[in-house]
């Protein structure tokens, strides 16, 4: 399920580790609102504050080194000989799961894994040398791709941390003290300023990454398919407006944050009329 921790983007996740203590620390040392909340012996806000920023980082490592939903039909090919009628029996539903008249989109082989059938909405990541159920992109800053498995972790580890860095900004805000001079100033804030700043850029660069994947989720749709959707094989026929997968608002987000298991997207792509979207 998980990943070896000592790998490619071990460099990546210790980073972000640093960057968090060490901004947490920064807000413990200057005379802020958590500081003088341990001075009066109130211990509540500075503990669930600890707490909100350990949350954040266990579901960044979560969703940085769990499986992001690998295609893995190879390995069901290679069954022992006393399984062929199990395995006889799945190609048969495989069979069936696309009506005859769309055999154009037929579940096809990946050109490089060279998995034996590609389902629909995934796709092969050049960083990760693995195929993607329901790809959504590769991030570089958990150093794994976002995909069926953990993309609701990805969300949900977005939605931590930007209610940890907002509170941030609250607190370090509140540290800052008045010089009257400006280079006194800078010497005494230093460390926070450059904290305040860090802050501000990971607010700013997780809002935006936070409003965009609700929207993308809203339709049903993923990063990949937004931005690629001309090249895609099963949406490239579609218009500007048009998503086959979209099942309205309500649906499209109770299927994605309550839905934990694998869809079959083909059965949603050619309805019960057998007649596309």
């Amino acid at each position: 399920m998980f990943r070896k921790v000592l790998s490619a983007g071990f460099l990546v996740r210790a980073l972000h580790a640093a960057l968090t203590w060490a901004v947490t620390l920064v807000l413990f040392l200057y005379n802020t609102d958590l500081r003088q909340s341990e001075e009066r012996g109130e211990f509540l806000q500075p503990i669930t504050f600890l707490l909100l920023v350990l949350c954040s980082m266990l579901l960044y490592f979560s969703t940085s080194l769990m499986d992001p939903g690998y295609v893995t039909f190879d390995d069901e090919l290679k069954v022992p000989r006393s399984n062929q009628c199990v395995w006889d029996e799945k190609e048969k539903e495989l069979e069936l799961m696309v009506p005859v008249i769309q055999k154009a989109q037929r579940l096809r082989r990946c050109g490089y894994c060279m998995v034996q059938q590609q389902p629909m909405r995934s796709k092969h990541c050049q960083s990760c040398q693995h195929c993607v159920r329901r790809y959504d992109h590769h991030c570089p800053w958990i150093e794994n791709c976002v995909g069926e498995r953990n993309h609701r972790f990805f969300m949900l580890y977005l939605t931590t941390q930007l209610t940890a860095l907002m509170w941030a900004f609250h607190i370090a805000w509140s540290g800052f003290c008045t010089e009257p001079r400006w280079k006194d100033w800078l010497r005494v804030n230093m460390f926070l300023l450059l904290a305040f700043i860090i802050i501000i850029i990971f607010t700013v660069v997780v809002m935006l990454l936070l409003v965009s994947h609700l929207y993308l989720v809203s339709n049903n749709t993923t990063t990949w398919e937004f931005m690629s959707r001309h090249r895609i094989s099963y949406l490239k026929h579609c218009s500007s407006e048009e998503n086959p997968f979209d099942e309205g608002i309500l649906r499209n987000l109770w299927m994605f944050f309550c839905v934990c298991k694998t869809v079959t997207w083909e059965k949603v792509y050619f309805r019960e009329d057998n007649e596309q979207v």
